[in-house]
């Protein structure tokens, strides 16, 4: 097969892959943020508010979902879009990734295996079993838009040996992922869009082996890509070399997803690469915390310094009657101060994350939205 041609998607020859994919709940435009949902919500946060603050899609995690609240409870429940309330595109990391974080902080939590991951919860005398195949059928359950490949994580100053360990295994498991793929959608008729597959490329810090990894997964045929393993360096710097080098491996008629990247600086950074997906708990997280993104003006140059954090503690806005950040449309700029939003935040009131979460949220979306003026512009 070349490696351009893939035979899970069709290329519409007039079309631009780069602007957006359809998808059986709705079109994703790129670039996209998709916020955190690991357990199936984004903490703090209803459908109807990621809705007003322009949220097209989210990230829910296969491995945390299989235990909490569990297959058989999503699967009863109608899947994750009836669960959740979510009528727009869900897209399910296959758990990789959280896996390996647990394991790489005390391997008594579990091992990497060839035929998978083998995980022993926390206070629980129960092993599971992740493999290939399950993850793929888990997310098929789940009713998810798009599914990605179980893959092998690195960090980028892990020995060369278990890199290449990780590049070979992840090739192996995305082989068999596609094989059940098709094996499941051949059960299954679609009235409009089908969901699409992902692969991950893995590689650690290794032009010469993330150029064998993304070689291998073309050659396999995916309807897109994702940026596997951790994205920074150990000093907490961003993989750019790797992230253009990863980019330009992989045709542009294929979308590729920056996993786990949500800094709005690297986004900006990496959709100006190419990267068309995004995802993070980072914004959310920041906001529970009390860290809030405003823009320094309304039309970033996206030169140096054109956001800034605003700390809700800090003194400076007990008696401030302004918004967060002059001229976000969303529901806590349009009526709340930052002096009130203080109060919340002190009083420890339940009201203040979720304005912060809905603030934070516009904030990612708008910033996604004046970059795709800016790179669809062109």
């Amino acid at each position: 097969m070349n490696k351009t041609e893939n035979p899970l998607v069709e290329i519409d020859p007039h079309g631009d892959i780069s602007k957006g994919i359809d998808l059986p709940h709705g079109r994703l435009d790129f670039p996209v943020f998709l916020p955190d949902a690991t357990y199936g919500m984004v903490r703090s946060a209803d459908a109807a508010d990621l809705e007003a603050a322009g949220v097209q899609g989210l990230v829910m995690n296969t491995y945390h979902l299989m235990q909490k609240p569990g297959s058989v409870t999503v699967q009863s429940l109608g899947g994750l879009h009836r669960m959740s309330g979510w009528e727009k595109p869900i897209v399910t990391d296959s758990g990789g990734f959280q896996a390996y974080s647990l394991i790489r902080e005390n391997s008594k939590f579990g091992k990497m295996t060839d035929s998978g991951i083998l995980i022993f919860p926390e206070n629980s005398k129960r092993k599971l079993q992740l493999t290939a195949e399950k993850t793929i059928q888990l997310q098929m359950s789940y009713g998810a838009d798009v599914l990605i490949c179980l893959d092998q994580c690195t960090h980028p100053d892990d020995p060369e040996a278990d890199q290449r360990l990780s590049v070979q295994r992840t090739i192996a498991w995305a082989a068999r992922c596609k094989q059940e793929f098709q094996r499941l959608l051949g059960q299954k008729r679609f009235s409009g869009a089908a969901p699409k597959l992902f692969a991950a490329i893995q590689g650690g810090g290794s032009f010469e082996l993330r150029k064998q990894c993304a070689e291998a997964l073309l050659e396999i045929g995916f309807d897109g890509f994702g940026f596997g393993g951790w994205p920074l360096d150990g000093d907490g710097n961003l993989l750019y070399d790797i992230l253009q080098f990863v980019r330009e491996m992989i045709p542009p008629q294929f979308p590729i997803h920056a996993l786990g990247i949500g800094h709005p600086e690297n986004v900006q950074r990496c959709a100006q690469l190419g990267y068309e997906i995004f995802d993070s708990a980072m914004p959310t997280r920041d906001a529970r915390h009390g860290r809030l993104y405003t823009l320094r003006e309304e039309n970033p140059s996206f030169s140096d310094n054109w956001w800034a954090y605003r700390y809700i503690q800090d003194e400076k806005y007990i008696r401030s009657s302004q918004p967060i950040s002059p001229g976000c449309d969303c529901l806590t700029c349009s009526r709340y101060s930052l002096g009130y939003l203080r109060h919340l935040f002190k009083m420890n009131d339940t009201l203040f994350p979720r304005l912060a979460t809905i603030h934070n949220l516009r904030f990612m979306t708008r910033l996604t939205e004046l970059l795709r003026e800016r790179l669809h512009a062109d």
